[in-house]
């Protein structure tokens, strides 16, 4: 990716389940900083800082902001350091997926489990590790942080000039939500509702999530509630089925982490959307549905491997 060629991503209309909606392509951006990472890591894609050596960042060993931030790290000539609680052995004597791509980019990968006793990951950097550290960059898991927003906003400006040609009034603005930092910013810069759901904790931990970043200077996302209680990280057949019917009917892969959620809330809300229309006999039409396609594509390599393992016990157990 050309640092200085940032160019936005296009919109295409699908129809999924007898629905149309409209998908904001940012997994189209270059695939090093595919979608939300692109749009997180864009101030920093876009400005150099002689004074920086080093970007310091935690999170799972499997995340794509660790992919990304590696591709940033190589790009700007910068070490990174990411730190986790610990690295599966599976995954140590397997390496795979981002966790590879980060090693093959240089990045050091520092399991901490161990040594940080009651601490989180990000209060024992805090404490230990930037002290010693005079040129370095921290940047917060999933880059839930201020310098996220500029690259937000700029998604937020081609959503405002996409509705514009389009004619579109009033548009639903969808994407699941880890840190909930894209979701936060875009609802800051757009006067459009977003919706979205957590996927990484609950209801409660995004929204204070939200609070610790807006410091409750403006409004929040909409966040769906969720009827049933999914454990990030672990995989289910309703997610897959999902997935796999998106791919079919719309000829686009979406990531297997967020995504499927993300899907399985919007379906619920149109329901519900559209039964409320039906109940109102003042109503108008229903707003159109933009979803955020947000990338992540390469973690789909490890994700399937999952599915396909799982599969192959379900199909076993049958048998027997």
């Amino acid at each position: 990716m050309a640092v200085n060629n940032f160019v936005g991503s296009p919109v295409d209309q699908i129809v999924f389940d007898g629905n149309p909606v409209f998908i904001k392509r940012d997994d189209l951006l270059a695939p090093e900083f595919s979608g939300n990472k692109a749009r997180k890591l864009y101030y920093l894609l876009e400005n150099d800082d002689a004074h920086l050596a080093k970007v310091i960042s935690y999170g799972s060993p499997q995340s794509n902001f660790l992919y990304s931030l590696s591709e940033l790290a190589k790009l700007k000539q910068w070490q990174c350091d990411f730190y986790v609680d610990h690295v599966p052995r599976f995954l140590m004597d397997n390496p795979a997926g981002n966790y590879l791509r980060a090693l093959n980019n240089g990045v050091n990968i520092i399991s901490i489990n161990k040594e940080r006793a009651t601490l989180t990951i990000e209060e024992y950097i805090h404490r230990f590790v930037l002290p010693n550290e005079e040129r370095a960059l921290f940047i917060p898991e999933g880059g839930s942080c201020p310098l996220a927003e500029q690259g937000i906003k700029k998604l937020a400006e081609e959503i405002i000039n996409w509705a514009e040609v389009e004619k579109i009034d009033d548009v639903k603005i969808m994407l699941p939500s880890g840190t909930g930092t894209t979701a936060l910013y875009l609802q800051k810069h757009l006067s459009f509702e977003v919706l979205t759901c957590a996927c990484v904790g609950d209801d409660e931990y995004l929204e204070e999530q939200f609070q610790a970043l807006s410091k409750g200077n403006y409004s929040h996302p909409t966040i769906l509630p969720m009827q049933k209680k999914y454990h990030f990280g672990k995989i289910y057949v309703e997610f897959y089925d999902i997935w796999l019917s998106l791919k079919k009917q719309t000829g686009i892969e979406f990531e297997l982490l967020y995504d499927p959620l993300g899907w399985l809330m919007l379906q619920d809300y149109v329901k519900s959307y559209m039964q409320s229309l039906k109940d109102n006999v003042n109503s108008l039409s229903s707003p159109s549905i933009l979803y955020i396609h947000q990338g992540g594509l390469l973690g789909n390599e490890t994700m399937l491997s999952r599915y396909r393992r799982m599969k192959r016990l379900d199909d076993k157990k049958r048998k027997d």
